[in-house]
């Protein structure tokens, strides 16, 4: 069943991808944010890459926030958490409930990054924080890319959290979220609402879902000329 509702998924992966494809120019030419605030997220952005493949890796880091996320989750939708572990060599959380997106929020979840924003908004209700918008947007660009490599990295290994809900399920529920997640963060810096976003992204899924049906009606079509033919031989 699951694989079946992680094909449903893929039309809507294509959609995001290009929903914000093409909103992700307007943070580079937008008022709301200084090109030094754009250089600022592509400078923490790049920098993490360069720490990840050339300095050891902060493993341990990554696993406290995978299972602290795992807890957040839980804790959120009623899961009580009775045990929380972290090593070098991984953790465990138990918890007394799950679901997939409890098991699956850390791939999709950047807990370093939602802190960083929260810590943002906290400041800002006290200080004007303009002046450091470059600065805060590079622990942005640098905590996300976090998020990225180490998920990466994780997602080639055959971790259990993918093996319960099955790879196709999984792999494009954790790519569809990682892209909504980018699409709201162009929302909160850049010209495009969020009904803007919506928008887009609703033209976008009906044309992916449109161009789909044309092509399995032509497949189809296709068959049933040369199938008959085939099976009279």
């Amino acid at each position: 069943m699951k694989f079946l509702v992680g094909l449903l998924f893929l039309p809507f992966c294509a959609a995001a991808t290009r929903t914000v494809w093409h909103l992700a120019p307007s943070v580079a030419v937008t008022s709301q944010v200084s090109p030094a605030s754009v250089w600022g997220l592509a400078a923490g952005f790049s920098l993490w890459v360069v720490l990840f493949l050339c300095l050891p890796r902060p493993v341990t880091a990554y696993v406290f926030a995978h299972e602290l996320t795992h807890a957040v989750w839980g804790w959120a939708m009623g899961a009580r958490i009775s045990r929380f572990r972290v090593g070098a060599r991984g953790g465990s959380v138990n918890l007394s409930k799950s679901n997939f997106l409890i098991t699956l929020a850390p791939y999709f979840f950047p807990l370093y990054t939602i802190l960083v924003v929260a810590a943002h908004g906290l400041l800002a209700l006290f200080y004007d924080m303009r002046a450091y918008e470059p600065l805060w947007l590079g622990f942005v660009g640098l905590t996300w890319s976090f998020h990225l490599t180490f998920t990466i990295t994780t997602l080639r290994q055959h971790q259990p959290d993918i093996r319960i809900h099955g790879r196709l399920f999984s792999y494009a529920l954790i790519y569809l979220f990682n892209l909504l997640g980018i699409g709201l963060g162009i929302v909160a810096v850049a010209p495009p609402t969020l009904g803007e976003f919506a928008g887009h992204l609703g033209s976008d899924i009906l044309q992916i879902w449109e161009s789909g049906c044309r092509l399995a009606h032509i497949v189809w079509a296709f068959l049933m000329e040369h199938l008959p033919s085939r099976a009279a031989v």
